[in-house]
């Protein structure tokens, strides 16, 4: 299968620009596609997120939290770093705009700005939670997918003139933009949840970096 493309910072400055002025949920999807980019969730760890994941209590951002378990991909809990102001401003601009338009709203106006903890970090465009298809594959397994958050992802970058960009496109931009930083295979895998090192060298390897972006930076 082939890999997700690499999608440069300008292009996804494009996006969030793009997405600003267009659509249902301006606020909603800025503040989607930053977390995407900034911490290399999966859309379906995405439409599980709540607000206590990105809120403490005062309302102020937990800037170190944690990806849980029972929402991983893989079951298992990893850091999860709300360190990027971009995307920090994104999600505060959108939880105002929800607590204004009472999306999820709780009866304790004072903690986490007046927003249901429990409520999910990201509500479609009417305020209602992503909903989830459910799949039974052929040894009788069950599997759930968010088809409604992944069209909402594709159509942002379709609208910036994005060509193949994803999810995948988002999370492999991360992993490789720390591989880019100098950061090891170690920090990479165990902010993205990968089975393996060689996993992670797979998803970096390849980096499409151009000569001029490489030499605009030498000085």
């Amino acid at each position: 299968m082939a890999k997700a493309p690499v999608i440069e910072l300008h292009q996804v400055r494009h996006a969030l620009k793009v997405a600003a002025v267009i659509g249902q949920a301006p606020l909603r999807d800025v503040a989607l596609l930053a977390a995407l980019y900034s911490t290399g969730v999966t859309p379906k760890e995405a439409a599980k997120l709540v607000v206590s994941d990105y809120l403490a209590v005062d309302g102020s951002t937990r800037v170190n939290s944690t990806l849980r378990k029972e929402i991983a991909f893989n079951g298992k809990a990893r850091p999860l770093v709300w360190a990027n102001a971009t995307a920090r401003k994104a999600l505060d601009d959108y939880l105002r705009h929800r607590r204004e338009a009472r999306h999820g709203i709780s009866t304790a106006p004072a903690a986490f700005m007046g927003l249901d903890p429990s409520s999910p970090l990201f509500l479609t465009s009417d305020g209602s939670p992503f909903t989830f298809t459910r799949r039974v594959t052929r040894t009788g397994a069950a599997s759930y997918s968010c088809e409604t958050l992944n069209e909402v992802i594709r159509r942002l970058h379709t609208q910036a003139g994005i060509e193949n960009g994803s999810a995948n496109a988002a999370r492999r931009t991360f992993a490789v933009n720390l591989h880019r930083q100098g950061r090891s295979l170690k920090l990479i895998q165990g902010l993205i949840g990968v089975s393996s090192l060689v996993a992670v060298k797979r998803l970096v390897d390849g980096d499409p970096v151009s000569l001029a972006s490489v030499v605009s930076r030498v000085i």
